[in-house]
């Protein structure tokens, strides 16, 4: 795994713990699995960060923080990857979601003839509503389990070929 380059990038754990907005969590951020990068806590990361990533609320870095001293994943990973949804990508990763869901629940898109109007859009959020969340779940679960399992699966290869690379010097 890059360790040197995530390592770069990652601010230290000294300065994350002496932050005057994060003392409310007192000696949690002193676990060291927050801070290590082994293959455990970074792909406990992943999926912390996959599944909040998928969570359509404000407050995704805070959602991921909390879960990620819950887990006892690394955090600034976690943290980062809730940015997989940003201004960019959420309204086709949510359009993906609602329509996701709409299939999972075998129902029907609806109808072209939409007004816009403030009847309109709060009676549509309670049809909306439903499969979007739906969809939501259930792709924050699939792309945590993936990228959990992926990211063991890839830092496994890396230390095999580590190894071999070694062995063959």
């Amino acid at each position: 795994m890059p360790k040197k380059l995530i390592k770069k990038y990652m601010p230290s754990p000294e300065s994350i713990k002496e932050h005057k907005h994060l003392a409310f969590l007192g000696e949690k951020l002193h676990d060291p699995n927050l801070w290590h990068l082994n293959r455990r806590s970074v792909a406990a990361a992943f999926a912390v960060g996959l599944f909040v990533a998928w969570i359509p609320t404000p407050g995704q870095m805070i959602i991921s923080a909390i879960t990620a001293l819950f887990f006892r994943a690394n955090l600034p990973i976690s943290v980062a990857l809730v940015w997989i949804t940003n201004p960019l990508t959420m309204p086709p990763m949510f359009y993906f979601a609602y329509r996701f869901g709409l299939w999972t629940l075998n129902l029907p898109p609806p109808s072209a003839d939409f007004e816009f109007s403030l009847e309109s859009v709060t009676s549509g959020l309670t049809d909306i509503g439903g499969p979007f969340l739906l969809g939501c779940l259930i792709l924050g679960i699939a792309s945590s389990v993936i990228g959990y399992f992926s990211i063991r699966l890839f830092w496994r290869w890396h230390v095999v070929k580590q190894w071999r690379a070694r062995s063959e010097r």
